[in-house]
């Protein structure tokens, strides 16, 4: 891992071939952004301490988000947002930040 700060929230963009990382620390500051396929996130998250995981609700996240609470993280799943296409990940991990906003389980 490339971040010396802790990641406290990671939020995750979902797509076909690539997925979009980003970390946020305890204060919501961004520390880290990355893009790599599906199976890197796994082996990337199983090296991270345990943290908050939020992704859109799709039928990949679910099975994901099994694998990254039997790694110890707390996973939040979002409802998807129509016609987002820039941000995303960033937006997730924000969203699953506020009491009640929009995450859900």
């Amino acid at each position: 891992m490339t971040t010396k700060t802790p990641i406290a929230t990671l939020g995750i963009d979902l797509g076909k071939n690539s997925c979009s990382l980003a970390g946020m620390d305890a204060s919501g500051t961004v520390v880290l952004r990355r893009r790599m396929t599906r199976e890197g996130l796994i082996k990337f998250s199983a090296a991270l301490p345990a943290c908050v995981v939020a992704m859109e609700a799709c039928c990949g996240a679910h099975y994901l988000g099994r694998t990254f609470e039997g790694q110890g993280h707390t996973v939040r799943l979002t409802l998807s947002k129509r016609g987002r296409t820039t941000g995303a990940s960033s937006g997730s991990s924000r969203s699953s930040t506020r009491p009640a906003g929009n995450a859900w389980r």
